[in-house]
C-alpha cells in the first residue's frame, strides 16, 4: 500500500502578524514604459531578473495564449513592478513574473513548464496555432512594439538593506498561495548566504530531525534564525520577521560569517543533538517548536566556543532536564517572539549546557 509523507507542524507562536512594521522608508519610484521586443532582450541578458522561488510559474497555457493574444489585439495589460538593485544597477521582479515569463517563452518558442512548442491556442482564428516566427510581419511588429509599463522603485533610506522591498513583495503576492517569509527572503536576498542555507539543509542529521524538505522553506528559515540569534541575539527586536530580514540583507553575500563558519558551527551542533537526543529533537510534545530549537542550539553552540564536549550522552540528559523545566516551557509556550521572553530561554538553555563536560 502507497504511504504519503506528511507535512511537519511547526509550533512558532510568534504573533508577528500583528506587530506594525517599526520604522519608514524613503523611496524613489518612477515610471518606464519598455517594448516587449527590449524587455525579453532584458530579461535574456538578465539586466531585468526573474526571482526563482518555490511558487515558480504558474499560468497554464491557455492563460498564456490569452495574454499574448491581449497584446496582439493591441489592448492595455496591468503594470509590472521593478526594483532596482544598488549593488549591480540589475532589475529585480516584485511583480509580474507570470507576464515576462510568458513573453520569453514565446520569443523564444518553448512553453518552459512542459517544454512544448509554444502555438497559440484558444485565440481568435487569426492567431490560433501561430509561433512567434509563424506570425506575420504586421503582427510580429505590433506585438514587439507594444508597451508594458513598469514602475520602478528603489530603496533610499535605510540604506544598509532592501527591506522596503520584502513588503512590497508581500502586499503585491497575495493571490493565490501566498508565499512564505523565507521563500520571498530568497528571492530578495539571493546569494551566497541563500545558497549556503540551501546547501546546510541537507545536512544528514538535520534531515533526520526535521524530515523531509519542507516546500515552504520553513526548514531553512529555521536555520536562518539560529545564525541569527547565535550571532546577534543581544540586538533582536520584535518582529522576528523583521530582524531575519535585516541579518539575511546585512550577510548576503557573507560579509559578516563566511561559509566554513556557517558550516562549522551548524553541523557540528546539529550532530551533537541528533547523536544525544535523536530524532524526536526539539519535539517536546508532537509538533516540532521553533522556540525549543533555536533555545537549544544557541545553548549548545555557546557550549562549544568554551572547548570541545568530551560526554555527549550528557547533551541528552541537559535536554531531557531543560525540556521539563517549568520556566523554560512557558516561555517557549506563548509570545515566543517577544524580547524578555526570547532573551530567558535563551539563558536557561545556555545554564542547562553549559554544565555539561
Amino acid at each position: 500500500m502507497a504511504t504519503t509523507k506528511r507535512e511537519l507542524f511547526i509550533q512558532d507562536e510568534l504573533g508577528d502578524e500583528h506587530v506594525v512594521v517599526p520604522f519608514k522608508y524613503a523611496i524613489t519610484s518612477y515610471g518606464a514604459d519598455y517594448d516587449v521586443r527590449g524587455i525579453v532582450h532584458r530579461i535574456k541578458d538578465e539586466d531585468i531578473y526573474v526571482p526563482r522561488f518555490q511558487r515558480g510559474y504558474v499560468w497554464n497555457y491557455h492563460q498564456a495564449s490569452r495574454f499574448i493574444e491581449t497584446l496582439l489585439l493591441g489592448l492595455p495589460v496591468p503594470g509590472i513592478f521593478l526594483a532596482r538593485e544598488a549593488e549591480t544597477n540589475r532589475l529585480l521582479v516584485v511583480d509580474g513574473q507570470q507576464r515576462l515569463k510568458t513573453l520569453l517563452f514565446f520569443y523564444e518558442g518553448v512553453f518552459g513548464p512542459n517544454e512544448r512548442a509554444f502555438s497559440l491556442v484558444d485565440v481568435q482564428e487569426q492567431f490560433e496555432g501561430l509561433s512567434y516566427k509563424k506570425l506575420d510581419q504586421q503582427d510580429r511588429r505590433r506585438l514587439d512594439d507594444s508597451i508594458l509599463h513598469a514602475t520602478v522603485i528603489k530603496q533610499d533610506v535605510p540604506s544598509e538593506d532592501d527591506s522596503s522591498i520584502y513588503h512590497v513583495f508581500e502586499r503585491l503576492n497575495t493571490g493565490g498561495t501566498r508565499l512564505q517569509p523565507q521563500e520571498i527572503r530568497a528571492c530578495i536576498y539571493h546569494g551566497e548566504f541563500n545558497e549556503a542555507l540551501d546547501d546546510l539543509n541537507k545536512t544528514k542529521s538535520w534531515r533526520s530531525i526535521f524530515g523531509a524538505v519542507n516546500k515552504r522553506m520553513r526548514d531553512k528559515e529555521l536555520i536562518l534564525r539560529y545564525f541569527a540569534l547565535l550571532y546577534h541575539s543581544n540586538s533582536y527586536k520584535r518582529p522576528m520577521v523583521e530582524f531575519l530580514n535585516r541579518y539575511m540583507g546585512a550577510n548576503r553575500h557573507l560579509q559578516k560569517q563566511q561559509f566554513g563558519q556557517l558550516r562549522t558551527d551548524f553541523v557540528e551542533v546539529i550532530d551533537i543533538v541528533f547523536e544525544s537526543v535523536g530524532k524526536r529533537a526539539f519535539k517536546p510534545e508532537r509538533a516540532f517548536n521553533a522556540a525549543v530549537f533555536d533555545s537549544v542550539m544557541v545553548g549548545i553552540s555557546r557550549r562549544l566556543s568554551n572547548g570541545r564536549i568530551s560526554k555527549i550522552t550528557d547533551v541528552g540528559s541537559k535536554y531531557r532536564e531543560l525540556i521539563k523545566d517549568a520556566d523554560f516551557q512557558e516561555v517557549c509556550s506563548t509570545s515566543t517572539s517577544q524580547e524578555d521572553r526570547l532573551e530567558k530561554r535563551l539563558k536557561i538553555a545556555t545554564r542547562y549546557f553549559h554544565e555539561v563536560d
